[in-house]
């Protein structure tokens, strides 16, 4: 899917709607602005419409801006539960897969992983 990501790559998703008319410089503002990221992090910046039948995920590729862009034909993407005070979420990689496949994120249960974490 998405080309050049690193495995340190973190993935937000945007919490409010999102103009898809936007591009490059629109959604950097974005993250800069909305949610106080870095755009050229290397992080994956994900942004749904209203519709919920639009996503473009920007990601910085150490040489340039890329967009990743999908259109529903039929149906809606899901989106996690996103307490209204956050500006975005922070989700894994298997959930971004799952939300763009169309899985139901309600019934998903994972097993358990190693993980290099601390836990808490």
């Amino acid at each position: 899917m998405l080309f050049g990501v690193s495995g340190n790559a973190r993935f937000f998703l945007y919490s409010s709607s999102t103009d898809m008319r936007k591009g490059f410089n629109g959604l950097s503002g974005l993250v800069i602005n909305k949610l106080g990221q870095d755009p050229l992090s290397g992080d994956i910046f994900i942004f749904i419409n209203r519709a919920r039948n639009l996503v473009k995920i920007l990601v910085w590729d150490q040489t340039g801006f890329a967009i990743w862009h999908k259109r529903l034909e039929q149906g809606t993407f899901e989106m996690p539960k996103i307490e209204k005070s956050q500006a975005s979420l922070e989700i894994s990689r298997q959930k971004l897969m799952l939300i763009l496949e169309g899985i139901s994120l309600k019934n998903i249960q994972t097993r358990k992983r190693f993980s290099l974490e601390k836990k808490c």
